[in-house]
């Protein structure tokens, strides 16, 4: 399975912010939108992604407020990143080592979407239920023995 087969389902809604944006506007975008992450994008690239984590990080150094902040100064600037081929095993175990909860799926420089780890739980699941649900029709149908054979 391929993270292009996640985009399909998932649908291509994308949320975004700008490096210099208030973190406060940012904050007040994924509350509403009940979202975790914002990808920031600058002149049509990919500059960072901010998840509630450097958020909460955020608050936290500022002593429970973010102020003035701007996103910039909250990002994540190097966030990992995967294609729409990337198979979902690889993504997988990128997102583990990492800790990562989202990732943009680049193609080239264009953004195709954000994957989350409970979009790839959640694929990983329906796959494993589809294929068990196979098995047992097919164990169901399975041909019984010639007994006039022995």
């Amino acid at each position: 399975m391929k993270v292009s087969d996640i985009l399909r389902v998932k649908g291509n809604t994308l949320y975004t912010a700008t490096p210099d944006e208030p973190l406060a506007k940012a904050i007040q975008i994924m509350a509403e939108k009940d979202i975790g992450s914002l990808v920031v994008m600058e002149h049509g690239d990919l500059v960072g992604m901010l998840t509630f984590r450097e958020v909460i990080m955020t608050v936290v150094k500022n002593g429970g407020g973010v102020g003035t902040t701007l996103v910039r100064s909250a990002m994540d600037d190097h966030p990992l990143t995967c294609t729409s081929e990337t198979d979902l095993d690889e993504v997988r175990r990128m997102m583990l080592d990492r800790h990562a909860r989202y990732m943009p799926v680049m193609n080239q420089r264009m953004l195709m979407g954000v994957i989350s780890f409970y979009d790839v739980a959640k694929a990983v699941v329906d796959s494993q239920n589809f294929e068990n649900k196979m098995l047992k029709a097919y164990i169901r149908d399975w041909p019984e023995e010639d007994s006039s054979a022995n």
